[in-house]
């Protein structure tokens, strides 16, 4: 059974509650980063694997993409994304994306954004999507950096009156699982290291374009400044890559 906690009722009412979820693209971080990776999608086929809500589907058809498939394992996550689009352009699937069994070269871009840090084998993963690129097609997606899922703690140290003395990193080289906490749940993680995920792109015969790690916007840090931590590590990892 692939792992889904957001069918989960509290689970999912927690997430529904996050800047991500409520804002869309524009509460998230990364964003402003993923995108600048993201090739222009006119009249492009693309896929999102465990595109969630929807935010990234949407976000492809507003820059003129010919269609657009996303795929999530959570029931109640597809139903949200249907419920805020309104476009026969889009259409959604329930899967889990490490089955998915698409056409050879049926698309043209292939985005994901933080779900491969879910999912046992990444290198599986890369060769599911290379066969379902055209040639010449890009494979763009983000995932929690290595730094972060080293620990399943994924937490600060802190000083006796709670202020945040370093990042700790541990057991780097340890791949494998992490049973972290997040919005007050047991989830499965997978840490592997900055070198696999890009060695497992590598051996599946893709190209890297660009290897991106995350930092605040100017914005985000003029709003909230403990966003000014988030320039002592990186949270997150981006890769562009092609298919051959």
């Amino acid at each position: 059974m692939k792992q889904n906690k957001y069918d989960n009722p509290n689970f999912f009412s927690a997430y529904e509650q996050m800047p991500r979820s409520v804002k869309g693209l524009e509460g998230a971080g990364e964003w402003h980063i993923l995108k600048e990776l993201i090739p222009d999608l006119k009249d492009k086929s693309v896929l999102d694997l465990g595109c969630g809500f929807g935010w990234h589907c949407r976000y492809a058809r507003q820059q003129q993409a010919g269609s657009v498939t996303g795929i999530d394992i959570s029931e109640k996550m597809i139903q949200r994304a249907c419920e805020k689009t309104n476009d026969p352009l889009i259409s959604y699937i329930k899967a889990p994306i490490e089955e998915i069994d698409f056409s050879d070269s049926q698309f043209d871009v292939v985005i994901s954004s933080l779900t491969f840090h879910y999912i046992k084998s990444f290198k599986s993963i890369c060769g599911k999507v290379y066969d379902s690129l055209k040639p010449g097609g890009s494979f763009v997606f983000s995932v929690e950096h290595p730094i972060f899922t080293t620990r399943k703690e994924q937490d600060w140290y802190y000083d006796e009156q709670g202020n945040r003395l370093h990042w700790p990193v541990d057991n780097y080289q340890k791949e494998g699982v992490r049973e972290a906490s997040f919005l007050n749940e047991n989830v499965t993680k997978y840490h592997r290291t900055v070198s696999t995920y890009i060695n497992n792109l590598i051996d599946t015969d893709f190209m890297i374009k660009a290897v991106k790690e995350s930092f605040p916007s100017d914005e985000m840090s003029k709003n909230d400044p403990q966003m000014e931590d988030e320039n002592r590590r990186p949270m997150f990892l981006m890769i562009s890559a092609n298919k051959k």
